[in-house]
């Protein structure tokens, strides 16, 4: 695509599709167009130069502003947190179906080259994760379905509804299922923030106010993969301009297992401490397992993510210890 098509990115305001932004920013595109229902002042990043609407994009009306000459349109928009919000706001999850169904007709209408949606590897069968050695999951673990409940089955009909854009009508899709993305600008408090944000401001936290414990959700046991940010906005772009890719589901995610317990002590070197663990064992935790298979990724675009846990967590960290600070001394943070 030339520098100057129109590219449209919803839920902008939020954690990931903010980055994405400005990763195509970056770039040298120069028409940018970000969209999330959020108002302005709550975005979590804003970057200058590109067009920034309020718009509530479950309603159709709504996308068919947003996408209005439209070259390319990523869909990112959603009512999702960690394991503590999708477990138990499944109807808000359910409802973002409403986002993807309007606003990927819209595109279509308005003669938008390429769709991308972020799915995510909720969409996989539960009963593949209940172990936490669990084998890493390939694209077709989706099916027979058995998604997580709520968050994972809007997911994964979702996808389909954008597989059938293209085999119908000609529209040319791409979906990727994100593994646990984490980064700087990304959710840290407030109750939909996930593991590896919700560990770093838990010894920030412990650090400053001299507690000598932590309480973990689970028994620690539970596994999981985490991609750093700039390896997921790379893999969003690479995907989307992949035509092997066109409507077909594909792993993006780090394939570097870990346990929370050891992603704790990951967090607890880069803050300098070592902390007392508590378990709250009737606490939302998902599956017991759940991995990305990069065979996929690596066969057909040479590259998978490969931000290292370590380096990406040490970044992650010293964001959040500057947003904590900013709270005290009064001033706005991301959330």
């Amino acid at each position: 695509m030339s520098k100057d098509g129109l590219i449209v990115v919803a839920g902008a305001g939020g954690f990931i599709a903010g980055s994405l932004v400005r990763y195509f920013h970056d770039k040298g595109f120069t028409r940018i167009r970000a969209v999330d229902k959020k108002p302005l002042p709550e975005w979590y990043q804003r970057t200058p130069g590109v067009e920034c609407l309020c718009l509530d994009l479950s309603e159709e009306t709504n996308c068919r502003v947003a996408v209005e000459g439209a070259a390319e349109v990523y869909n990112l928009a959603a009512d999702m947190g960690g394991m503590g919000f999708i477990e138990t706001h499944r109807v808000e999850c359910l409802r973002s179906i409403l986002i993807n169904t309007h606003l990927i007709e819209s595109a279509w209408k308005a003669g938008a080259e390429r769709y991308f949606f972020s799915s995510s590897a909720c969409a996989y069968n539960t009963d593949l994760q209940k172990d936490p050695h669990v084998r890493a999951l390939k694209e077709s673990d989706a099916y027979p379905a058995m998604a997580e409940r709520g968050y994972g089955w809007e997911k994964l009909m979702s996808e389909m509804v954008c597989q059938e854009y293209t085999a119908e009508r000609g529209m040319k899709t791409f979906i990727a299922r994100f593994h646990n993305v984490y980064g700087p600008n990304g959710t840290w408090d407030g109750g939909r923030e996930k593991a590896p944000a919700a560990l770093c401001r838990k010894v920030i936290e412990a650090k400053d106010k001299g507690r000598t414990e932590i309480e973990l959700w689970g028994d620690g046991t539970q596994t999981r993969s985490f991609m750093y940010i700039d390896d997921c906005t790379h893999g969003i772009d690479a995907i989307t301009h992949c035509e092997e890719l066109l409507a077909t589901p594909i792993n993006l995610g780090s394939s570097e297992l870990v346990s929370i317990n050891d992603l704790l002590s990951i967090v607890e070197a880069v803050g300098g401490t070592k902390l007392r663990r508590t378990y709250k064992t009737d606490a939302p935790r998902g599956v017991a397992g759940r991995n990305s298979d990069n065979t996929m990724i690596k066969r057909i675009l040479g590259w998978e993510p490969s931000i290292t846990l370590r380096d990406g967590i040490a970044r992650t960290y010293r964001w959040i210890e500057g947003q904590y600070q900013a709270r005290k001394a009064g001033k706005r943070t991301v959330s």
